[in-house]
């Protein structure tokens, strides 16, 4: 139930947003090859142009770009004169070239290739560099002053980046090199490699007949994947025994969400957002439901370390347990990246209760899914502040088939803040406390709380206001807690605990929707948010 239903977004703090294919014509060569360049050239940089958050020319973009062959021959410099474009040597003028207007993305991509052919010929490091590497020096630079976020990926590092996002087809294992061996180290329920009978600890022999011994891991995993519905036969060795399987692979997406059951209380660990990551947990919700019915507790959706991933399944995860209202808006100058995102009612978790748990690793999309569930009022928020890394990218495929990972826009929560710095405030920050204190504080007499006011503060606190931004996060200083087992006895302990989950939902509950948010939602299981 997200709107738009056809937007994907990528959001990694190293790697992360509105997901929008651009295909040119695919090439495949190797060498170096002008005119592809030029094409690839020029898309590369209408796109950063036409996209970017912040407004750029191409002359500016195309000179960072130039700029960035030092990466491979340090000699060469690159000088804007007034209007003429000059390629320097340590010693020599390599080129010079009338500059062409600001604006015009096609004639700087022009004049880019032909500065690469000129310092090609006065530099032994660039008339060596293959295609990519120059392709890596020209994109990389170009972005290099654009944000930490945007970057570049060659053909080979972008068919990875697509799998991950998107599956891939192949046969279901995981596998190590165990001295010499590819040994299975996992085998994927549901899978070609599972309904085929394969197991952890069979040695992968061949692979369509040939030895893999003197075989890389990458060379094993090229062979092992391949078109979907494509077939292949492999050769294990199980107990001294060689078998030989044949299998036809299908589209393999990494699993994302695994569950365990403790008590009445459903724990879901979280690693990334792939296509299939909220169609995961609901399906684990209806098993959770279906195994402990009335018994469930809660659920405690486990975000630490998680990097992010694309943006609707993000909305997607909330929308499981928001049955309205707002859950993001995105803003940005390209028309086509400022959305909003809002819930709908008829999902499985809109009744239960749910903590969220984050660490100063859990980023973008896992931010977007903590700070909506907390400003929705269905969750309490547990942990360290998050990485607060808040802006979208889109992901651009080029002709070459690398890709350009472009910041686009900001996200935004439903209470309004800006995530980008700043980061989710947890409602019960461990950094300095322990599960026993914080529950004991939360049933007992105590002082009021200074949260709301913080949280009052920090959903007020605009992008510009920089030392303010800085003084919040400082409540609650960002941590790696991805295994601090207090984090997930402390949620456990408040499910578990109807008084004390109640009182912390209200401490960070916008003042607007603290009734709503305390009341049951309605469902077969209305009373589980009591508890």
């Amino acid at each position: 139930m997200v709107t738009p239903a056809s937007i994907r977004t990528l959001l990694r703090p190293t790697s992360a947003a509105l997901l929008t294919m651009i295909c040119g014509v695919p090439s495949l060569a190797a060498g170096w090859n002008p005119a592809e360049a030029e094409r690839t050239i020029a898309f590369g940089l209408t796109a950063i142009v036409e996209r970017h958050l912040q407004p750029v020319t191409a002359a500016s973009v195309a000179i960072d770009g130039l700029r960035g062959l030092a990466e491979i021959d340090p000699q060469i410099a690159v000088l804007l004169q007034g209007d003429r474009l000059r390629l320097t040597t340590a010693d020599t003028v390599a080129a010079d070239y009338p500059a062409p207007a600001a604006d015009d993305s096609q004639g700087w991509a022009r004049l880019t290739v032909a500065a690469i052919e000129a310092a090609r010929g006065v530099s032994a490091p660039l008339r060596d560099a293959e295609a990519e590497p120059l392709y890596q020096a020209i994109l990389e630079g170009a972005l290099g002053k654009a944000d930490v976020f945007s970057r570049y990926a060659g053909a080979k590092e972008a068919r990875e980046h697509r799998a991950s996002r998107n599956g891939f087809g192949g046969i279901g294992i995981k596998f190590d090199i165990v001295g010499s061996e590819p040994r299975i180290v996992e085998v994927i329920e549901d899978t070609p490699a599972a309904r085929a009978g394969l197991r952890a600890g069979d040695v992968i022999l061949t692979i369509n007949g040939e030895p893999v011994r003197a075989m890389d891991r990458g060379d094993i995993s090229g062979r092992l994947r391949g078109a979907v519905a494509s077939e292949l036969t492999l050769t294990v060795l199980r107990n001294a025994q060689a078998l030989q399987l044949a299998l036809r692979r299908s589209l393999i997406v990494p699993r994302t969400v695994t569950m365990t059951l403790v008590g009445g209380i459903a724990e879901f660990k979280v690693a990334s957002f792939n296509q299939r990551t909220a169609y995961v947990l609901e399906n684990l919700l209806k098993e959770a439901r279906a195994k402990l019915g009335a018994g469930l507790q809660g659920v405690v959706l486990d975000l630490r370390g998680n990097p992010g991933g694309l943006l609707d399944k993000a909305v997607a995860m909330v929308d499981l347990f928001v049955a309205h209202g707002p859950i993001l808006s995105t803003r940005g100058r390209h028309p086509e990246a400022s959305n909003t995102f809002d819930a709908h009612p008829g999902d499985i978790g809109e009744d239960m209760a749910v903590v969220v748990l984050v660490d100063g690793r859990s980023a973008s999309a896992a931010e977007i899914v903590a700070s909506a569930l907390q400003d929705a009022g269905r969750a309490v928020v547990i942990g360290t502040n998050s990485y607060g890394k808040g802006t979208v990218q889109t992901v651009v495929t080029l002709p070459n088939e690398g890709e350009i990972t472009l910041t686009w826009s900001r996200f935004h929560t439903p209470s309004g803040y800006a995530l980008h710095g700043l980061g989710v405030l947890p409602t019960l920050c461990t950094a300095a406390a322990t599960p026993a204190g914080i529950i004991d504080g939360l049933t007992r007499a105590t002082p009021p709380s200074k949260l709301p006011e913080t949280l009052a503060v920090w959903r007020h606190a605009g992008l510009a206001e920089t030392e303010l931004r800085h003084r919040l996060r400082d409540t609650c200083p960002p941590a790696r807690r991805t295994d601090a087992a207090g984090d997930l006895e402390l949620a456990e302990k408040l499910l578990n605990n109807r008084a004390a989950f109640t009182r912390a939902l209200s401490l960070s509950t916008p003042p607007a929707r603290t009734l709503e948010a305390l009341q049951p939602h309605g469902g077969a299981n209305a009373e589980a948010v009591q508890h």
